[in-house]
């Protein structure tokens, strides 16, 4: 497979395909193709359904394979931001918020992360149900606004607020922290608590996170 990322703020993948490969996607992703890229749809078992529900997955994924020669399919982003392709290998997977896959070759396997500290999915936003890459293969991913990658050595950590975190190593680890002083609290503007990251790994954050922009809007169209 062959791929190209263009476009900006509203970026596309579009994907070659030899005969033969194919590529899977959420229901709904595919935003143009040439004629002989043939689609089957998927969903998986009423648990595994369930999870992607929760995980806030499309119940069903469409397959989607180059017949009679190659083909090209191409997949648009649904939000101003970035499109960027990660490779996904065994004891290497990806741990991304909610909204971030968008493609991948049929090797990649999404599942539910849940995280192992309730309190980091009450009070950290992100942190409670995630999504976790892993397998073999390329993974295309879409994030909000502008992408900044820190990398963290063994105990290093990273404060975020809510909704910047992006993706992260699955060898990094989250939990939550306290702002601290109640006048932080109340009137700081931060919320009451931030994400707090650990490495040792790669972290992936972003500067638009969709519900802060879409909270914006909303409190400037109801003045």
């Amino acid at each position: 497979m062959q791929y190209e990322i263009k476009g900006a703020p509203m970026p596309v993948v579009e994907c070659v395909l030899e005969q033969g490969e194919s590529i899977k996607c959420e229901g709904g992703s595919m935003s143009w193709m040439t004629a002989n890229m043939k689609m089957q749809t998927n969903g998986g078992g009423i648990g595994k359904m369930f999870s992607k529900a929760l995980s806030g997955e499309k119940l069903f994924q469409n397959t989607y394979t180059a017949e009679g020669g190659r083909g090209l399919i191409a997949f648009a982003s649904t939000f101003p931001g970035n499109i960027i392709a990660v490779e996904i290998a065994p004891g290497k997977d990806l741990i991304c918020q909610k909204s971030a896959y968008l493609a991948s070759t049929t090797g990649v396997e999404l599942s539910i992360f849940f995280h192992r500290k309730l309190g980091a999915g009450f009070f950290g936003g992100e942190g409670f149900i995630m999504q976790r890459l892993s397998g073999s293969g390329i993974a295309f991913l879409e994030l909000d606004g502008s992408v900044e990658t820190k990398m963290l050595q063994a105990g290093e950590q990273i404060i975020v607020d809510t909704g910047y975190l992006a993706m992260m190593d699955a060898t990094c680890s989250m939990d939550i922290k306290s702002v601290g002083g109640v006048k932080n609290m109340l009137v700081g503007g931060e919320g009451l608590f931030n994400t707090v990251v650990t490495g040792p790994g790669k972290v992936v954050l972003q500067t638009m996170p969709a519900s802060k922009l879409l909270g914006q809007i909303a409190m400037n169209t109801s003045k």
